[in-house]
């Protein structure tokens, strides 16, 4: 566990540090280890006198709410010491930590009031700033367009090659790629990904400013929608909500 900020209040009140977790199951695989039993070991860099009292906040991409838990160091391990630095957290037994096996079991069977459905979207874009614009999109219409049900998880990269490699290795729901990258370009991305990698559900917008070549290039390929740049992001947001029902989401892990 990898306290992600952390802040002391004030003197004598407690530290409240954030955990950000990859994904449900590694929240659920730590309150298995060590959550459950009374205590877990957060890495971080404060030094934290034994007896400090802590709040731990608790979160992972779909998660609505984070989970907030109190507990105490009981040790420290130091920079020169073997291992990351960071703190022994124990966990009195007693009400709050009833509540986090509630809702740890709740997060286990995907009750939708506690976690969203988990977009995993790949982009694929050498323009950083349009990459950025894509993902601060679709990450505010979550409740305006999407309900509020939904959570999108983004993984990015800069040209074809990364882009073959991450979809070999990772499960996506959706592939965002413009059409002229380096390396590898985005048709021949699309193709691997249709015909080698087997991803032939995998909704795939294509996007360029290369006008009809482009199009024609994307969609043969096997891209399901081609969107021209300069795109709007409310054509992006339309056609994610198109494109991926929402029986075919996979939810959040």
């Amino acid at each position: 566990m990898t306290d992600g900020d952390e802040k002391r209040r004030a003197p004598r009140e407690s530290v409240t540090l954030f955990v950000e977790y990859e994904g449900a199951d590694d929240l659920i695989g730590d309150f298995t280890d060590n959550l459950s039993s009374g205590g877990t070991f957060v890495t971080t860099n404060r030094s934290l006198p034994v007896g400090t009292e802590v709040q731990l906040v608790l979160s992972f991409p779909g998660l609505l709410e984070p989970i907030a838990i109190e507990g105490t160091v009981r040790w420290m391990r130091g920079d020169n010491a073997a291992g990351d630095p960071g703190a022994g957290i124990e966990f009195a037994a007693g009400p709050a930590r009833d509540m986090l096996a509630t809702l740890v079991d709740r997060i286990r069977s995907r009750d939708p009031r506690i976690v969203a459905r988990l977009l995993r979207v790949l982009v694929v874009e050498d323009n950083r700033h349009v990459a950025e614009l894509i993902q601060q999109g679709l990450t505010g219409s979550t409740r305006r367009d999407f309900g509020g049900g939904v959570s999108f998880a983004f993984r990015t990269a800069e040209d074809g090659r990364a882009a073959i490699a991450m979809l070999r290795d990772e499960p996506f729901d959706a592939l965002i790629i413009d059409v002229y990258l380096p390396i590898i370009d985005g048709p021949t991305v699309i193709t691997v990904a249709r015909k080698e990698l087997g991803l032939v559900d995998l909704p795939i917008i294509a996007v360029s400013g290369g006008g009809d070549p482009a199009r024609t290039a994307a969609l043969d390929a096997g891209a399901n929608i081609f969107l021209d740049k300069p795109m709007r992001l409310r054509r992006v947001i339309e056609t994610m909500q198109r494109l991926i029902p929402p029986e075919a989401a996979r939810t959040a892990g």
